[in-house]
């Protein structure tokens, strides 16, 4: 599956792809950044039948550093090779589809997108409105343990289409890039800061909140609409990178780029969490 088609699955068209015998593979990743249990009480409360629980702290992250924050941030990236074996794990293989999803607008199944992406992997979808779509379908919901996954032989093969910037060459080229922070705007502002070492943003970024993406029901705004939306900010998608609190929100943004018909854009995985640690880079407030 390549960006000529939509990045999004509907709960109709998932239920469609189920009941004509299909097995695509199914990943909730409900989170909760201050509550690490949330997403897996959520998730053995009701989800989509066949679904496996993928956790953002122990699946979709890497080990964090010993040097703290400021060396891959809250939520680092895994490894590429010890991503592509949790995938096998999974029961990933090149041609399987995959859908995933969550209870919480796409927040953190977006992460997953991005990494699948990053891997090599593009036949992945984000379920719009996620769990709660399905759910209010009054489609058919498991309770209960993740089920055993259908491991496959040996490790996936790697080379993504997902681009990064570490924090050096962003700090030595900033008055290169278009910065588009995902956090909330008093966050960005630096009125609070409830999860990282400083408050404030990188000089220059713009805010987008994530959540401006999506409207009241939680699915994501046409794609017309998020263009229009992108473009009104003057980014030009060969310059932008992507950042939020650690890397996880900010694949909300890239995600609804590419749903806008924008393509793939960069990410810079530490994102306010690394560079905030380190009290030799510059902070912007307001």
């Amino acid at each position: 599956m390549s960006l000529s088609a939509s990045p999004l699955m509907s709960a109709a068209g998932l239920q469609s792809r189920l009941q004509a015998g299909s097995s695509p593979l199914l990943l909730d990743c409900s989170s909760d950044l201050m509550d690490a249990g949330a997403g897996l009480r959520q998730y053995e409360a009701g989800h989509v039948p066949g679904a496996l629980y993928v956790s953002l702290d122990n699946e979709l992250s890497g080990p964090k550093s010993p040097h703290g924050a400021r060396e891959g941030g809250r939520h680092p990236l895994p490894k590429r090779q010890d991503f592509a074996r949790q995938a096998a794990l999974w029961g990933l293989t090149p041609e399987r589809d995959v859908v995933v999803m969550d209870n919480q607008g796409g927040m953190y199944a977006a992460r997953a997108w991005w990494l699948l992406h990053w891997l090599g992997h593009g036949r992945v979808q984000l379920l719009d409105g996620g769990v709660p779509a399905w759910r209010n379908a009054g489609l058919p919901m498991e309770a209960g343990p993740s089920p055993l996954p259908q491991a496959t032989p040996g490790i996936y093969p790697m080379g993504g289409s997902a681009p990064t910037l570490d924090a050096a060459t962003l700090q030595r080229e900033l008055h290169r890039w278009q910065v588009l922070d995902a956090r909330a705007p008093e966050r960005f502002r630096g009125d609070v800061e409830p999860l990282d070492s400083q408050a404030g943003h990188i000089p220059g970024a713009l805010n987008r909140f994530f959540k401006t993406n999506l409207d009241a029901d939680g699915h994501f705004l046409p794609a017309s609409a998020l263009r229009q939306q992108f473009e009104s900010m003057g980014l030009v998608p060969d310059l932008v990178v992507h950042q939020c609190g650690s890397g996880v929100t900010a694949c909300h943004n890239l995600l609804a780029m590419a749903v806008a018909g924008l393509g793939i854009t960069r990410l810079y995985p530490g994102s306010w969490s690394e560079w905030s640690a380190d009290p030799g880079r510059p902070v912007a407030k307001g």
